[in-house]
């Protein structure tokens, strides 16, 4: 299947390293232009060096601030003016007892893993559906759906995010802008490593600290293993594409099997 993005214009939160850094190259290679977007321009800087090295393009632009707040998304969408595809990619995450997640807690997620999502669809939709064609999209988890009792905020802010998806692509109908979201399981990124380490520690080999992560805390995975994070920008690009033009409103899978269900 041959993607070709030429001429769109795509922006991608929280893109400076990780899944949205894998994605913002996919796009590139797919012949899209993309905005980066994250808190520091040091980081930003580092990617969009990055993309450039490896998709032999001109860097991406780069956006630095604070999506966690009205101010920070209003200064982005002004900066962006408009885009053709919005990957609302940005997201934090902890293993905190279900019990002691404080009230700051709580809002701290929803502001950075489901507002700055719905700040910035509310901001750059409607110029989509004028022009007749858009694409948005929304990174969740397996955590959606299978909530952790010790990611319960995030696995809570994950769940408002596919129904947020599902809601705007209603809004979208008809416009020739389609809206989904997609599932991640458990990825190989630099933050997922650090937070496994801390788990189970320092000590063994990463082989041994990854199958022991995958037995004891994501056993329900069909494929063993960690996801790459370009297994997921695959997903992202293919929605991005006029091949996807027929699938919209929905909560895609790739999640390596491990939400024990055939439907989301």
């Amino acid at each position: 299947m041959k993607i070709d993005l030429t001429g769109k214009t795509a922006l991608v939160t929280g893109s400076s390293q990780g899944i949205g850094l894998a994605i913002a190259k996919e796009l590139t290679k797919a012949g899209a232009t993309v905005v980066l977007s994250g808190r520091s321009q040091d980081s930003l800087d580092s990617a969009a060096a990055d993309i450039s090295a490896t998709a032999d393009v001109r860097k991406p632009r780069t956006v630095a601030g604070d999506l966690g707040t009205k101010q920070g998304v209003a200064a982005l969408a002004s900066e962006v003016g408009g885009v053709d595809i919005l990957v609302n990619n940005l997201g934090i995450y902890e293993s905190k007892d279900a019990l002691d997640i404080t009230d700051e807690d709580w809002q701290e997620y929803l502001d950075v893993n489901l507002l700055s999502a719905v700040r910035l669809t509310r901001a750059l939709l409607p110029r989509m559906m004028r022009q007749k064609w858009g694409r948005v999209l929304y990174l969740a988890s397996d955590a959606a759906i299978s909530v952790p009792h010790d990611m319960l905020h995030y696995g809570v802010s994950k769940t408002a995010l596919v129904a947020a998806a599902r809601g705007y692509a209603k809004v979208a109908a008809g416009s020739g802008v389609t809206v989904n979201s997609v599932i991640a399981g458990p990825t190989k990124t630099d933050g997922a490593v650090r937070f496994i380490r801390e788990k189970f520690g320092s000590e063994l080999p990463w082989e041994d600290v990854e199958d022991k992560f995958m037995s004891t805390e994501r056993s329900a995975s069909l494929i063993k293993r960690l996801i790459d994070p370009l297994e997921i920008a695959n997903m992202v690009v293919y929605l991005s594409s006029t091949q996807a033009s027929a699938t919209t409103g929905g909560a895609l899978r790739v999640d390596g099997g491990y939400v024990d269900s055939i439907f989301p």
